[in-house]
């Protein structure tokens, strides 16, 4: 399809900067394709109502790792200010990086990384060497420490990874490193949050434990790619990026039971779906997963994993618009997007929230 089809026009000034307070007080958007209307406006707490007994909401377990770096490359006796953000491990004590700038750095140069207020202090280091450079302003670094030296020392030196929609409007600061976590975060590996995710608190979490919906983990390490807009003309052309995660043998089973007693699988974030969707067979029944997937969901694709989705409202011409307009319908997504636009909703990872019914279902709670 063209990747046209998936733009919109955004005022600036509906991309949160700050998450709601308290968090499920964040607004929710009711889409039900095959409803009249089809639009209902709700908040977050009022999540359960949609939901049944017997539902599965399966969150992802990610944690947000301290994925922006600063530091200096050495050469000789001149020195440079270098920022990275990691994206993807590539080994036990190497990482692909964007850094900035990339244009003049080179292989086998060292960069010498610091807490950000101390860089040229003479405090402690953590150097690495560029091994090779990509094509669009990555490099792999190999760091000269052991793996759990490396995660040590990227959580005291890094900064929390904002997405470059609130980044290039504010700097990360302290309140960050809480509001950009999740309540679920249990596996550090992520460089970028499961955003649908952001909205749950332990008020919510109970609620839905009271309504006898089943909270099940699942696992991926979300990726800077998550962020990149499609660039090929046609959706065809995109190459998705790779993400590592896992779905257990236990949660495997977990899902199939309730599927067998007519539970529905409620994914919290396209992150969820995309792991789910990887996990699960032809015949809709989940296997466990671990490794990395690169599924791209386009209009057509044929959900196997989810019966509902819980996400965020995302970027124009982003794959996650895609994958959501593949579940609700393109046209169905565009209309929801242009009523939340007009309704003042709050976009993006701080943003506000939708719950997705599937263009094709007969009937929901």
């Amino acid at each position: 399809m063209r990747v046209a089809l998936f733009d919109f026009d955004l005022p600036p000034e509906r991309i949160a900067l700050r998450p709601a307070e308290p968090r499920d007080a964040a607004r929710l958007l009711i889409i039900r394709p095959h409803r009249s209307p089809r639009f209902e406006d709700r908040a977050v707490l009022d999540l359960p109502d949609q939901l049944a007994p017997g539902d599965v909401l399966a969150v992802n377990d990610t944690r947000v790792i301290r994925a922006g770096l600063y530091g200096v490359r050495v050469r000789g006796k001149t020195s440079a200010r270098i920022e990275a953000t990691l994206i993807r491990r590539e080994g036990e004590a190497s990482w692909r990086a964007y850094v900035r700038p990339a244009k003049k750095l080179k292989q086998g140069e060292v960069i010498r990384f610091a807490a950000a207020n101390s860089i040229g202090s003479g405090a402690e280091t953590l150097d690495a060497e560029v091994v090779s450079k990509g094509e669009e302003g990555d490099v792999l670094l190999k760091f000269v420490v052991s793996a759990e030296t490396l995660d040590k020392e990227i959580e005291r030196i890094g900064q929390v990874p904002l997405p470059p929609y609130i980044s290039s409007r504010r700097r990360a600061d302290e309140r960050d490193t809480q509001d950009y976590q999740t309540l679920f975060a249990q596996k550090p590996g992520a460089v970028a949050a499961p955003t649908a995710s952001l909205h749950f608190t332990s008020r919510l979490v109970s609620a839905l434990a009271a309504r006898d919906v089943l909270i099940q983990r699942v696992t991926l390490h979300v990726g800077a790619g998550t962020f990149s807009p499609v660039k090929a003309k046609d959706t065809a052309d995109h190459k998705m990026h790779a993400e590592w995660g896992e779905v257990s043998q236990a949660a495997a089973d977990a899902l199939n039971n309730a599927r067998a007693f007519g539970g529905r699988i409620i994914a919290a974030g396209t992150t969820s779906l995309r792991i789910l969707e990887s996990a699960a067979r032809p015949d809709g029944r989940f296997e466990a997963f671990a490794g990395e997937t690169s599924i791209f969901i386009t209009p057509g694709y044929k959900f196997k994993a989810a019966d509902v989705l819980l996400t965020n409202f995302h970027l124009p011409r982003s794959t996650l618009f895609v994958l959501a307009a593949a579940f609700s319908g393109l046209e169905t997504m565009r209309a929801a997007y242009a009523h939340a636009i007009a309704e003042n909703y709050r976009f993006y990872s701080y943003g506000d929230a939708c719950l997705l019914f599937p263009a094709a279902a007969e009937n929901d709670a």
